[in-house]
């Protein structure tokens, strides 16, 4: 066996559906006073249902959480932190409302309690992203680790069967590339091929039979796994033309992973030869890359980036970005390769072996 490391993080999960009972008590755990119910405006009301629930630990609501956490909204919900006396943050949502938790935490240090609704995995990250003008910008903190997450599989009952879709395409995304990391490790390995399995098997359930519990707790314990690798190893290609595309040309977060994740593991295929053998088999597919295809197009999600809005003349700026201080990648990163990469995204061409 190789040589390797592994850190494991802190966190605490409540798992199961109901669990959502518990988030007073998680809150006395944190020794928090005054928490601050965070939301997307969408999520308006179960922000209210989580601010009932902490009555007076509740020390109010904001609801602006947006998409890549613009530096705009950070500061503002960072000063309203302050001024309400919170000393800890209640993120309730997906990426974008955890994302915003995280930049309060990056510069006020208050602790964070995920509840997340969708099943992105950034509960599970000490990962934090801003964006500032067209560009957005990522690293990693301990500070920004959310102290506890819960998982109630019953908040996820009012996410569309689209938007579950992308969102654990993104999920399985992050597991694809911890099995290819600079830094992965049998541990993190492991994690991440059950991920790709529970996720594989529960996201055709999730979008059929959208009110079965079973199947959206299932998808919840993929997207935790998910998370945490991604939490504990480096990512690749991928993820960095994800944030291109994302906090440069400002596509939707999850559909842009769901979209780019199949045209990287074929990019990737014949570096990572083991890293792929391991996704088609948690797939249950003779290839990894045509197996992510095919597993999005059964979802149902968009398969172009045509049609989330990026334009066509806008590629060359994309590949331009993303080949810019790439991360690392098991295949070396260079711009022809990234064009044809990116150009087969935007058309929606099924990436064949």
């Amino acid at each position: 066996m190789l040589a390797f490391s592994y850190e494991a993080l802190p966190s605490r999960v409540v798992f199961g559906p109901g669990s959502l009972d518990q988030l007073p008590e998680e809150v006395v755990r944190l020794r928090a006073e005054k928490a601050l119910v965070l939301c997307t405006p969408e999520q308006r009301s179960t922000a209210e249902d989580v601010a009932r629930r902490l009555g007076e630990r509740a020390a109010g609501i904001y609801d602006r959480a947006v998409m890549h956490v613009p530096i705009e909204t950070a500061r503002e919900a960072r000063q309203r932190a302050r001024d309400l006396g919170a000393d800890a943050c209640v993120a309730v949502g997906g990426g974008s409302t955890i994302g915003l938790g995280k930049a309060i935490a990056l510069r006020s240090e208050l602790p964070i309690l995920a509840v997340p609704t969708t099943y992105a995995g950034s509960e599970m990250t000490p990962i934090w992203g801003l964006t500032e003008g067209e560009a957005k910008r990522t690293g990693r903190d301990a500070r920004v680790l959310p102290r506890a997450v819960i998982y109630d599989a019953e908040l996820t009952l009012s996410l569309p069967p689209a938007s579950s879709a992308s969102s654990g395409m993104n999920a399985i995304a992050h597991a694809v590339e911890a099995l290819y990391a600079e830094d992965a490790n049998p541990i993190i390995s492991l994690m991440a091929e059950e991920a790709i399995r529970a996720l594989a098997r529960s996201l055709p359930v999730v979008v059929q039979l959208p009110a079965d519990l079973a199947g959206r707790s299932e998808a919840q314990y993929g997207c935790w796994l998910a998370g945490a690798c991604l939490g504990a190893v480096g990512m690749a290609l991928h993820h960095k033309l994800c944030h291109t595309l994302g906090g440069s040309f400002d596509l939707p977060h999850a559909e842009v992973h769901s979209i780019v994740i199949a045209h990287a593991a074929a990019f990737n295929r014949d570096a990572a030869p083991e890293a792929m053998a391991r996704v088609a088999r948690a797939l249950g597919a003779s290839d990894a890359a045509t197996g992510l295809y095919d597993l999005a197009r059964r979802l149902g999600v968009k398969m172009r980036l045509a049609d989330i809005g990026m334009a066509a003349d806008a590629l060359d700026g994309a590949a331009d970005l993303a080949t810019q201080n790439p991360y690392y990648n098991p295949r070396p990163v260079e711009w022809e390769s990234v064009r044809r990469l990116l150009q087969d995204a935007y058309d929606g061409r099924r990436p064949e072996p």
